[in-house]
Protein backbone atom coordinates (compact mmCIF):
# COMPACT_ATOMS: atom_id res chain seq x y z
CA UNK A 1 0.00 0.00 0.00
CA UNK A 2 1.67 2.83 -1.30
CA UNK A 3 1.90 6.11 1.44
CA UNK A 4 2.10 9.75 0.77
CA UNK A 5 5.25 11.28 0.56
CA UNK A 6 7.36 13.15 -1.83
CA UNK A 7 10.80 13.48 -3.55
CA UNK A 8 13.87 15.58 -3.01
CA UNK A 9 15.63 13.89 -0.66
CA UNK A 10 17.97 11.31 -0.68
CA UNK A 11 17.87 8.97 2.22
CA UNK A 12 21.06 7.68 3.88
CA UNK A 13 21.52 5.44 6.78
CA UNK A 14 20.85 7.72 10.21
CA UNK A 15 24.04 7.54 11.84
CA UNK A 16 22.87 9.60 14.59
CA UNK A 17 20.11 12.49 15.31
CA UNK A 18 19.97 14.97 12.94
CA UNK A 19 20.08 18.65 15.55
CA UNK A 20 16.95 19.09 17.38
CA UNK A 21 15.07 20.18 14.44
CA UNK A 22 11.94 20.32 14.38
CA UNK A 23 1.82 -17.99 17.77
CA UNK A 24 2.84 -14.42 15.35
CA UNK A 25 3.86 -11.62 13.12
CA UNK A 26 2.54 -12.09 11.72
CA UNK A 27 5.34 -9.89 12.49
CA UNK A 28 6.23 -11.28 15.60
CA UNK A 29 4.84 -12.68 17.88
CA UNK A 30 3.57 -16.36 17.27
CA UNK A 31 5.14 -19.40 18.62
CA UNK A 32 7.75 -18.80 20.70
CA UNK A 33 9.36 -21.76 21.18
CA UNK A 34 12.18 -22.82 23.89
CA UNK A 35 14.82 -21.99 22.60
CA UNK A 36 16.92 -24.43 24.67
CA UNK A 37 14.36 -27.22 23.77
CA UNK A 38 14.88 -26.83 19.95
CA UNK A 39 18.61 -27.70 20.34
CA UNK A 40 17.28 -31.40 20.36
CA UNK A 41 15.65 -31.06 16.73
CA UNK A 42 12.14 -30.57 15.48
CA UNK A 43 9.53 -30.93 18.17
CA UNK A 44 5.48 -30.15 18.30
CA UNK A 45 5.85 -28.19 21.48
CA UNK A 46 4.49 -24.77 21.57
CA UNK A 47 5.60 -21.54 22.27
CA UNK A 48 6.88 -20.88 25.19
CA UNK A 49 4.85 -18.75 27.67
CA UNK A 50 3.64 -18.47 31.30
CA UNK A 51 0.75 -20.07 32.04
CA UNK A 52 -1.46 -20.30 35.40
CA UNK A 53 0.46 -23.21 36.45
CA UNK A 54 3.89 -22.01 36.40
CA UNK A 55 5.03 -18.49 35.52
CA UNK A 56 7.78 -19.85 33.26
CA UNK A 57 6.21 -23.15 32.29
CA UNK A 58 5.80 -24.27 28.62
CA UNK A 59 1.94 -24.06 27.45
CA UNK A 60 0.67 -26.64 25.01
CA UNK A 61 -1.17 -24.18 22.41
CA UNK A 62 -4.45 -25.45 20.71
CA UNK A 63 -3.63 -26.80 17.87
CA UNK A 64 -4.04 -24.29 14.59
CA UNK A 65 -6.01 -24.83 12.36
CA UNK A 66 -3.71 -23.70 9.72
CA UNK A 67 -0.41 -24.34 10.38
CA UNK A 68 1.70 -24.80 13.52
CA UNK A 69 4.89 -22.49 12.53
CA UNK A 70 3.00 -19.06 12.99
CA UNK A 71 4.28 -15.76 12.28
CA UNK A 72 6.52 -13.93 14.18
CA UNK A 73 9.15 -11.91 12.35
CA UNK A 74 10.61 -9.75 12.95
CA UNK A 75 12.11 -8.20 11.50
CA UNK A 76 22.88 0.71 3.95
CA UNK A 77 22.15 3.41 3.44
CA UNK A 78 20.52 3.56 0.27
CA UNK A 79 18.48 6.17 -1.09
CA UNK A 80 15.12 6.87 -0.07
CA UNK A 81 13.61 9.92 -1.46
CA UNK A 82 11.37 11.71 1.17
CA UNK A 83 10.21 15.49 1.33
CA UNK A 84 12.42 18.09 2.54
CA UNK A 85 11.72 19.34 5.54
CA UNK A 86 10.73 17.01 8.85
CA UNK A 87 7.84 15.09 8.04
CA UNK A 88 4.64 15.21 10.42
CA UNK A 89 3.91 12.24 12.45
CA UNK A 90 1.26 9.66 10.90
CA UNK A 91 -0.96 9.07 13.61
CA UNK A 92 -1.07 13.37 14.83
CA UNK A 93 -5.20 12.90 15.00
CA UNK A 94 -7.46 10.30 15.86
CA UNK A 95 -9.50 9.31 18.96
CA UNK A 96 -7.40 7.77 22.12
CA UNK A 97 -9.47 5.39 24.18
CA UNK A 98 -9.39 1.90 25.91
CA UNK A 99 -10.59 -1.60 24.57
CA UNK A 100 -13.52 -2.36 26.61
CA UNK A 101 -13.25 -4.41 29.34
CA UNK A 102 -9.35 -4.51 29.12
CA UNK A 103 -6.39 -2.23 30.53
CA UNK A 104 -4.45 -0.43 27.66
CA UNK A 105 -1.01 -1.29 27.33
CA UNK A 106 1.42 1.92 26.93
CA UNK A 107 4.99 1.14 25.23
CA UNK A 108 5.66 4.23 26.36
CA UNK A 109 6.52 5.32 30.11
CA UNK A 110 4.33 7.88 31.07
CA UNK A 111 6.17 10.63 33.60
CA UNK A 112 5.03 10.42 37.47
CA UNK A 113 3.20 13.37 39.39
CA UNK A 114 6.68 14.80 40.11
CA UNK A 115 9.61 13.69 38.10
CA UNK A 116 11.80 15.72 37.08
CA UNK A 117 13.83 14.91 34.06
CA UNK A 118 16.97 16.36 33.60
CA UNK A 119 18.74 17.01 30.12
CA UNK A 120 21.78 15.26 29.57
CA UNK A 121 25.17 17.31 28.95
CA UNK A 122 26.21 18.47 25.90
CA UNK A 123 29.76 16.61 26.47
CA UNK A 124 27.48 13.40 26.97
CA UNK A 125 25.48 14.39 23.80
CA UNK A 126 29.13 14.28 21.62
CA UNK A 127 30.15 11.27 23.10
CA UNK A 128 27.12 9.43 21.75
CA UNK A 129 27.40 11.23 18.29
CA UNK A 130 30.92 10.32 18.26
CA UNK A 131 30.31 6.65 18.74
CA UNK A 132 27.27 6.59 16.35
CA UNK A 133 29.55 7.87 13.45
CA UNK A 134 32.07 4.79 14.96
CA UNK A 135 29.89 2.31 14.32
CA UNK A 136 28.08 3.58 10.81
CA UNK A 137 31.75 3.28 9.87
CA UNK A 138 32.39 -0.25 10.78
CA UNK A 139 29.00 -1.50 9.69
CA UNK A 140 27.96 -2.02 5.91
CA UNK A 141 25.10 0.47 5.39
CA UNK A 142 23.19 -2.29 3.42
CA UNK A 143 23.95 -6.13 3.80
CA UNK A 144 23.29 -9.29 1.61
CA UNK A 145 22.61 -12.11 3.66
CA UNK A 146 21.29 -14.43 1.24
CA UNK A 147 19.44 -14.66 -1.84
CA UNK A 148 16.03 -12.92 -0.94
CA UNK A 149 17.22 -11.89 2.20
CA UNK A 150 18.71 -8.07 2.80
CA UNK A 151 19.45 -6.02 5.70
CA UNK A 152 19.38 -1.92 5.57
CA UNK A 153 21.52 -1.07 8.92
CA UNK A 154 20.22 2.17 9.83
CA UNK A 155 17.64 2.73 7.38
CA UNK A 156 15.45 4.53 9.39
CA UNK A 157 15.92 8.06 10.10
CA UNK A 158 15.69 10.07 13.41
CA UNK A 159 12.50 11.25 13.05
CA UNK A 160 11.43 8.54 11.08
CA UNK A 161 12.23 6.15 14.35
CA UNK A 162 9.97 8.92 16.77
CA UNK A 163 6.91 9.16 14.55
CA UNK A 164 6.42 5.10 14.51
CA UNK A 165 6.90 4.85 18.17
CA UNK A 166 4.49 7.97 18.67
CA UNK A 167 2.29 6.30 16.55
CA UNK A 168 2.62 3.04 17.97
CA UNK A 169 1.94 4.62 21.46
CA UNK A 170 -1.18 6.20 20.43
CA UNK A 171 -2.52 3.38 18.73
CA UNK A 172 -1.61 1.01 21.12
CA UNK A 173 -3.86 2.20 23.94
CA UNK A 174 -7.16 3.11 21.77
CA UNK A 175 -9.52 0.14 20.61
CA UNK A 176 -7.45 -2.61 18.91
CA UNK A 177 -4.24 -1.84 20.26
CA UNK A 178 -1.78 -3.74 22.44
CA UNK A 179 -2.84 -6.76 24.28
CA UNK A 180 -1.57 -10.09 25.73
CA UNK A 181 -2.03 -12.72 23.53
CA UNK A 182 -3.21 -16.00 24.91
CA UNK A 183 -4.45 -19.71 23.65
CA UNK A 184 -7.54 -21.60 25.18
CA UNK A 185 -5.69 -23.41 27.40
CA UNK A 186 -4.81 -20.02 29.88
CA UNK A 187 -1.46 -20.12 28.38
CA UNK A 188 -0.05 -16.47 27.51
CA UNK A 189 2.80 -15.17 25.12
CA UNK A 190 5.71 -13.12 26.91
CA UNK A 191 5.21 -9.90 24.59
CA UNK A 192 2.15 -7.66 23.41
CA UNK A 193 0.77 -7.62 20.22
CA UNK A 194 -1.29 -5.34 17.74
CA UNK A 195 -2.96 -5.90 14.28
CA UNK A 196 -2.70 -3.10 11.56
CA UNK A 197 -4.97 -3.76 8.42
CA UNK A 198 -6.35 -7.65 9.45
CA UNK A 199 -6.52 -9.11 12.93
CA UNK A 200 -4.22 -12.21 13.41
CA UNK A 201 -5.37 -15.14 15.62
CA UNK A 202 -3.16 -17.32 17.57
CA UNK A 203 -5.14 -19.81 18.05
CA UNK A 204 -5.97 -20.38 14.61
CA UNK A 205 -3.67 -18.91 12.39
CA UNK A 206 -5.75 -17.28 10.48
CA UNK A 207 -6.65 -13.77 9.69
CA UNK A 208 -9.70 -11.59 10.03
CA UNK A 209 -11.51 -8.27 10.31
CA UNK A 210 -12.16 -8.18 14.16
CA UNK A 211 -10.26 -9.53 17.40
CA UNK A 212 -12.20 -12.71 18.47
CA UNK A 213 -11.77 -11.75 21.98
CA UNK A 214 -13.44 -8.34 21.93
CA UNK A 215 -14.76 -8.24 18.44
CA UNK A 216 -12.17 -4.94 18.11
CA UNK A 217 -11.23 -4.25 14.70
CA UNK A 218 -7.77 -3.74 13.78
CA UNK A 219 -6.74 -0.18 13.37
CA UNK A 220 -5.34 0.77 9.65
CA UNK A 221 -1.84 0.81 8.68
CA UNK A 222 -0.40 4.62 8.86
CA UNK A 223 -0.28 5.73 5.11
CA UNK A 224 3.53 6.73 6.05
CA UNK A 225 4.40 3.37 6.81
CA UNK A 226 3.34 2.10 4.19
CA UNK A 227 5.99 4.28 2.24
CA UNK A 228 9.18 3.76 3.93
CA UNK A 229 8.28 -0.09 3.03
CA UNK A 230 8.24 0.88 -0.40
CA UNK A 231 11.49 3.17 -0.25
CA UNK A 232 12.89 0.24 1.70
CA UNK A 233 12.18 -2.86 -1.04
CA UNK A 234 13.48 -0.08 -3.64
CA UNK A 235 16.64 0.72 -2.15
CA UNK A 236 17.15 -3.59 -1.92
CA UNK A 237 16.75 -3.68 -5.22
CA UNK A 238 19.04 -1.19 -6.16
CA UNK A 239 21.77 -2.48 -4.06
CA UNK A 240 21.08 -5.87 -5.77
CA UNK A 241 21.38 -4.57 -9.12
CA UNK A 242 24.57 -2.62 -8.63
CA UNK A 243 26.24 -6.13 -6.83
CA UNK A 244 25.27 -8.03 -10.37
CA UNK A 245 22.09 -9.79 -9.31
CA UNK A 246 20.04 -7.00 -11.84
CA UNK A 247 18.93 -9.96 -13.53
CA UNK A 248 17.08 -11.46 -10.45
CA UNK A 249 17.12 -8.30 -8.67
CA UNK A 250 13.28 -8.54 -8.99
CA UNK A 251 12.66 -12.51 -8.12
CA UNK A 252 15.07 -11.92 -4.87
CA UNK A 253 12.96 -8.90 -3.80
CA UNK A 254 9.08 -8.45 -5.26
CA UNK A 255 6.99 -5.15 -5.05
CA UNK A 256 4.94 -5.35 -1.87
CA UNK A 257 1.56 -3.47 -1.41
CA UNK A 258 1.34 -4.14 2.77
CA UNK A 259 -2.31 -4.68 4.24
CA UNK A 260 -1.18 -6.58 7.40
CA UNK A 261 1.60 -5.44 10.05
CA UNK A 262 1.88 -6.98 13.45
CA UNK A 263 3.22 -5.14 15.87
CA UNK A 264 4.97 -6.66 19.02
CA UNK A 265 6.48 -4.94 22.28
CA UNK A 266 9.03 -7.60 23.88
CA UNK A 267 10.77 -6.73 27.09
CA UNK A 268 14.66 -7.17 27.67
CA UNK A 269 13.57 -10.89 28.76
CA UNK A 270 11.49 -11.25 25.37
CA UNK A 271 12.51 -14.48 22.99
CA UNK A 272 11.15 -15.78 19.84
CA UNK A 273 11.47 -19.38 18.61
CA UNK A 274 12.37 -20.57 15.12
CA UNK A 275 9.19 -20.78 13.06
CA UNK A 276 7.98 -19.74 9.37
CA UNK A 277 5.12 -17.01 8.45
CA UNK A 278 3.43 -19.04 6.33
CA UNK A 279 -0.15 -17.52 7.07
CA UNK A 280 -0.63 -15.39 4.33
CA UNK A 281 -2.70 -17.07 1.29
CA UNK A 282 -1.14 -19.43 -0.77
CA UNK A 283 -0.77 -16.66 -3.92
CA UNK A 284 1.17 -14.45 -1.50
CA UNK A 285 3.73 -17.05 -0.02
CA UNK A 286 3.77 -18.97 -4.10
CA UNK A 287 4.99 -15.25 -5.24
CA UNK A 288 7.37 -15.01 -2.76
CA UNK A 289 5.85 -11.67 -1.57
CA UNK A 290 8.40 -10.52 1.02
CA UNK A 291 8.22 -10.00 5.02
CA UNK A 292 9.30 -6.34 5.59
CA UNK A 293 10.40 -5.80 9.45
CA UNK A 294 11.92 -2.68 10.75
CA UNK A 295 13.25 -2.34 14.32
CA UNK A 296 13.24 0.20 17.30
CA UNK A 297 14.84 0.46 20.66
CA UNK A 298 16.93 -2.38 21.88
CA UNK A 299 18.72 -4.81 19.62
CA UNK A 300 17.50 -8.14 18.94
CA UNK A 301 19.66 -11.28 18.62
CA UNK A 302 17.84 -12.66 15.35
CA UNK A 303 18.39 -16.22 14.30
CA UNK A 304 17.67 -17.77 10.49
CA UNK A 305 18.40 -20.56 8.94
CA UNK A 306 16.51 -23.57 6.94
CA UNK A 307 15.72 -25.30 9.63
CA UNK A 308 14.40 -25.33 13.12
CA UNK A 309 18.26 -26.19 14.56
CA UNK A 310 19.16 -23.33 16.33
CA UNK A 311 23.09 -24.08 16.31
CA UNK A 312 22.76 -24.02 12.70
CA UNK A 313 21.34 -21.13 12.39
CA UNK A 314 23.05 -17.51 11.30
CA UNK A 315 23.26 -14.89 13.24
CA UNK A 316 22.77 -11.09 13.10
CA UNK A 317 22.28 -8.62 15.46
CA UNK A 318 18.93 -5.72 14.53
CA UNK A 319 19.02 -2.80 16.27
CA UNK A 320 17.37 0.15 16.69
CA UNK A 321 16.78 1.59 12.75
CA UNK A 322 17.47 -1.47 10.61
CA UNK A 323 15.03 -2.67 8.38
CA UNK A 324 14.74 -6.74 7.03
CA UNK A 325 13.59 -8.26 4.36
CA UNK A 326 13.18 -11.45 3.23
CA UNK A 327 11.43 -13.00 0.28
CA UNK A 328 11.69 -14.66 -2.80
CA UNK A 329 14.03 -17.81 -1.94
CA UNK A 330 13.80 -16.83 1.62
CA UNK A 331 10.34 -15.92 2.15
CA UNK A 332 9.92 -18.92 4.15
CA UNK A 333 13.09 -19.66 6.18
CA UNK A 334 12.93 -20.39 9.54
CA UNK A 335 13.38 -17.18 12.08
CA UNK A 336 13.89 -16.24 15.73
CA UNK A 337 14.82 -13.88 18.10
CA UNK A 338 17.26 -15.53 20.52
CA UNK A 339 17.62 -12.52 23.27
CA UNK A 340 16.67 -8.91 23.43
CA UNK A 341 20.39 -7.30 24.87
CA UNK A 342 19.20 -4.89 27.78
CA UNK A 343 20.39 -0.95 27.53
CA UNK A 344 21.02 -0.97 23.72
CA UNK A 345 18.34 1.43 22.24
CA UNK A 346 19.92 4.96 21.63
CA UNK A 347 19.79 7.34 24.74
CA UNK A 348 17.82 9.99 22.29
CA UNK A 349 15.48 7.78 21.44
CA UNK A 350 14.07 6.79 24.85
CA UNK A 351 14.66 10.81 25.55
CA UNK A 352 12.60 11.73 22.97
CA UNK A 353 9.79 9.15 23.37
CA UNK A 354 10.06 7.45 26.89
CA UNK A 355 9.95 4.14 25.05
CA UNK A 356 9.98 1.34 27.76
CA UNK A 357 12.83 -1.06 27.70
CA UNK A 358 12.30 -2.92 25.24
CA UNK A 359 12.25 -3.93 21.44
CA UNK A 360 9.57 -2.57 19.56
CA UNK A 361 9.45 -4.62 16.18
CA UNK A 362 7.07 -4.24 13.01
CA UNK A 363 6.38 -6.52 10.13
CA UNK A 364 4.62 -5.76 7.34
CA UNK A 365 3.20 -8.22 5.05
CA UNK A 366 0.83 -8.78 1.94
CA UNK A 367 -2.75 -11.14 2.61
Amino acid sequence: MGGGGGCGETRTPAAFPPRKKDRLPRGSVSHERSLEHQKKGPSSSGPSVTSNKSPLQMGTPVQPQKSQDSHLNMVTSVQRSEPQGSRSSPCSSGVVGSVSGATPFDICIRDAKCSIKLNRSLLELNREKRRERELSKELAPLQYLRPGMVLLKRFLKHDDQVNIIKCCQRLGVGPGGFYTPGYKDGAKLNLRMMCLGKDWDPNSSLYGDTRQFDGAHPPNIPEEFGKIVQDAIKASNEFLKQNARAAKAIEEVPPLSPDICIVNFYTSSGRLGLHQDKDETKPSIDKGLPVVSFSLGDTAEFLYGDGRDVDKASKVDLESGDVLIFGGKSRKIFHGVSRIKPNTSPKWLTDETNLQPGRLNLTFRQY
